[in-house]
């Protein structure tokens, strides 16, 4: 029976083709993904351990304005006091200490090297041959001088700077001319995930990120035979208390866990899409050996007549599907080791360096990959297997081809619509709970994607009947025959369809979504901010200086300017945010619907809260309520306002007059300016310019604001349609498998119509309208549950997204129907060209 299936399958070699590509496009994305991630964990790992190879211990303190772990205040820093004592430890090589921050290099236009949030600024530490072991210098030497810094390769190279030549860098503050010292390599995290760092002198840089004399960090090396433990043990009794204090091993393994743990995500991620591909493809997968079962029944009912038991006809179907799935793993593994090549070749062209290291392969992506692509191909060989089992020897003198009756499809439809009921009603369940529905949501949806799965040949009829008048009026006796080919076998309708289904509820249910999020979040960003321009540090992870505030409070044309100062208080016993503001100016800045009081009087010794905070801590306008600074200074201060409570500020207002003399390092995220004339190029350069064209200082007007805003959700909506694309061209697989199939099956038929007059042209016709037919009706199929979907996770963020408000994407769902009859059109393009080429009177000979 071995030898039966074997010789099948490269009988029917034109037939699996479909099955092996799909079965292989999963196996791709699996092993792809699989073996990318293990490359790049590798890579990571062996340059953390290069990067702590000569470290025994590091201490770390945290800088001035920043919370250590456990939420306490930070230590100031080390001392040099410390450091020398550090440095006499017995075992104690060197200690090499460094402070960092922010900074800011531009390209040649003027634009800001790296992304932000990877742009870092650090002290040139030279120990006794006067290197710093942590770089080596291509081109001349570290900064040695306040005027001095020193570039990382890339950066230097991308802002075409040459040594001696003059840098212009941006640190939170106003912009600074150097002149470059040096060009250095680094292994630095942030050089390799696309930024830039700078090397300043030391006291410049503990000026510019702590305080003079002071260190964040420090790097202990030991002398041979030292033991890192011990040193460890004799530093911890130096330091702050809440500094911390690990092995140069502890560190490494540190960083590699946090590798893994951001590499799972992208691993997940990956891993869940070629799922939902794997999951399309079973549907493939079954309606060919399914067509194939039914076009060979004269055959396996002619070897049960032989003496064949069910179990050896079912075996030998399953003996195909091994084969199948093995064929199609080992070219998918192939073409996933080559994607994962790829994908480690385009993150350079993103502008992140990845780590040199080899490819790894390891045993656990090849048995995954085969894994995944036999057992899938053999689930979904396993119906039409125990089907062709069922056979019974008489059935070979009978037709070939058995027309599938409703009668069969009774069980099917019962089982679907109860599926498909549990599902709704978790859904609905789901979403009445709010944001504690979402796991019954998730159950539901699956439920009822299998409900509408099992059900959709029950489906097809109706559906379908919709849409013949349609098909007559317009195409004649082509349409009337493509809209009777279409239900003929609602099986292999229905899972040619499910496919395309799959896809479009997955699609829609994230546009809608999408979409839907993007619109809320424009409303809330127009309804409350009224400024002209809102002015942050590029990346966003740092705050703005005070001479940024007050730079633009100068500027040419300003008529009202407010930073959103983050302070923390300490009101009457309780710990609250508050926004630091400049009073009257705020007003005419953001949107601040009061309640009560006037925000008028932040202009004395008042505060402002917002109504949820008032109620719930028992607080009306006109209250006196003791104030803690972060200083730890007291004040007595009245309630003088109550509003609304707003995303764009924190539940406490108060003057930054009030504020100010009490922090020493304040945190201003952004800053908001309105000008004469509202936003035109002439008021922006006017703040750019006053801004000393700081290339690290974003100046965003409200089309900028609300791109910001939006622009996440788009990104991450054009990276699942990327992603889901590999589900919709399974699917087209799977409409150019059907017809095929139908084609082979109706030669006979098709020979008939061309003999009574129906010429090549109608013939063609009539396949390309079954496929559209089909592939429509499992993008309606899809875009009614995605649709039903999207408003049920839409009910559990409601309360989370002030305007929530749900918005079908008329136009894109329009885009997707249009799409889904051009895959029936593409899909239809070989099978219809074979049906219109049959000889006729060959065709009407077939059996």
């Amino acid at each position: 029976m071995f030898r039966t299936a074997l010789r099948t399958v490269l009988a029917h070699k034109a037939r699996l083709l479909m099955t092996v590509l799909a079965v292989m496009l999963g196996v791709a994305f699996v092993s792809g993904t699989l073996v990318f991630t293990d490359t790049l964990g590798n890579a990571f790992n062996k340059q953390s351990a290069k990067s702590y190879k000569d470290v025994a211990v590091s201490v770390t303190t945290y800088a001035s304005g920043d919370k250590a772990p456990d939420g306490t205040e930070p230590p100031a820093g080390l001392s040099p006091e410390i450091l020398d004592k550090i440095g006499a430890i017995d075992g104690v090589a060197s200690v090499t200490p460094r402070v960092d921050g922010f900074a800011g290099v531009a390209d040649p236009d003027g634009k800001l090297i790296g992304n932000g949030w990877s742009n870092t600024g650090t002290n040139f530490a030279p120990g006794e041959n006067g290197k710093d072991p942590a770089y080596d210098f291509s081109e001349g030497t570290g900064p040695t001088e306040a005027g001095q810094v020193a570039l990382d390769k890339d950066t230097a190279s991308r802002g075409k700077y040459k040594v001696g030549g003059p840098v212009r860098v941006s640190t939170n503050g106003p912009v600074k001319e150097y002149t470059l010292s040096g060009i250095f390599t680094t292994e630095d995290g942030a050089v390799n995930a696309g930024g830039s760092l700078v090397l300043f002198d030391p006291s410049v840089a503990q000026k510019l990120y702590l305080k003079p004399g002071y260190f964040q960090m420090a790097n202990v090396t030991a002398a041979p035979g030292a033991s890192d433990t011990k040193i460890r043990g004799e530093i911890e009794s130096l330091v702050p208390e809440d500094a911390e204090v690990q092995t140069g091993k502890q560190l490494a393994d540190q960083q590699a866990a946090d590798i893994e743990r951001e590499l799972s995500g992208i691993n997940q991620m990956l891993l869940a899409f070629a799922a939902i591909a794997l999951f399309v493809g079973i549907f493939l997968i079954s309606n060919t050996f399914t067509m194939l079962v039914a076009q060979r029944t004269k055959e396996l009912a002619l070897l049960r007549a032989v003496g064949a038991s069910r179990r050896q006809v079912k075996r030998s179907v399953m003996a195909e599907a091994l084969i199948v799935g093995l064929v199609a793993s080992t070219i998918g593994f192939v073409l996933g080791v080559g994607l994962a090549v790829g994908l480690r070749s385009a993150m350079g062209q993103f502008g992140a360096k990845v780590p040199a290291g080899p490819l790894m392969i390891t045993p656990v992506a090849v048995a995954a990959a085969f894994g995944v692509g036999v057992v899938i191909t053999l689930i979904a060989a396993w119906l039409p297997a125990r089907r062709a089992a069922k056979i019974p020897p008489v059935a070979a003198m009978s037709s070939v081809h058995a027309v599938a009756t409703m009668k069969s499809l009774v069980l099917r439809n019962s089982i679907g619509a109860v599926l498909t009921l549990i599902g709704a009603a978790g859904i609905i369940a789901g979403a009445g709970m709010g944001k504690d529905g979402k796991f019954i949501i998730g159950a539901g949806a699956f439920f009822s994607l299998v409900g509408i799965i099992v059900l959709i040949p029950l489906l097809s009829r109706p559906i379908i009947a919709l849409v013949q008048p349609l098909l007559n009026r317009l195409y004649g006796v082509a349409g009337k025959l493509a809209g009777q080919n279409a239900v003929r076998n609602p099986r292999r309708t229905g899972a040619t369809a499910s496919a395309l289904a799959i896809g479009l509820t997955l699609v829609t249910g994230l546009t809608t979504v999408g979409v839907t999020l993007g619109t809320a979040i424009d409303k809330m960003t127009t309804d409350n901010i009224k400024a002209d321009y809102m002015v942050t540090m590029a990346g966003g992870g740092d705050g703005l200086d005070e001479s940024a505030v007050k730079a633009l409070e100068k500027a040419p044309g300003v008529s009202a300017v407010s930073p959103q100062r983050a302070s923390y208080l300490v009101i009457n016993g309780k710990d609250t945010s508050a926004s630091g503001v400049t009073p009257g100016d705020i007003q005419q800045l953001l949107t601040l619907k009061t309640e009560t009081g006037s925000l008028d009087s932040l202009s004395g010794d008042a505060i402002a809260v917002d109504s949820d905070t008032a109620k719930s801590r028992g607080w009306k306008t006109g209250d006196t309520v003791k104030v803690k600074y972060a200083d730890d200074k007291t004040a007595r201060l009245k309630i003088g306002a109550t509003y609304e409570p707003n995303e764009f500020v924190s539940p406490a207002l108060i003057s930054t007059d009030l504020v100010a003399p009490h922090e020493e390092n304040s945190f201003t995220p952004e800053v908001y300016v309105s000008m004469d004339g509202g936003a035109t190029e002439t008021n922006e350069l006017a703040l750019v310019d006053a801004l000393g064209d700081n290339p690290a200082i974003s100046v965003a007007d409200q089309q900028d604001i609300r791109n910001q805003f939006g622009g996440m959700i788009n990104t991450a909506l054009n990276i699942m349609y990327g992603l889901l694309g590999m589900a919709l061209i399974i699917a087209v697989l799977g409409v150019v498998n059907t017809l095929a199939m139908s084609v082979f099956e109706r030669q006979q038929e098709i020979g008939m119509l061309r003999a009574i007059g129906l010429d090549r042209r109608r013939v063609k016709r009539m396949i390309r309208l079954e496929a559209v037919v089909i592939s429509v009706f499992g993008a309606l199929v899809g875009v009614g549950l995605g649709t039903f979907l999207a408003w049920a996770i839409g009910e559990t963020i409601r309360d989370s997204i002030p305007g929530y408000v749900l918005v079908l994407p008329w136009e894109r769902i329009g885009i997707f129907l249009v799409l889904a009859g051009l895959v029936g059109v593409l899909a239809a393009l070989w099978p219809a060209r074979s049906a219109a080429k049959l000889n006729m009177l060959t065709a009407i000979k077939t059996e």
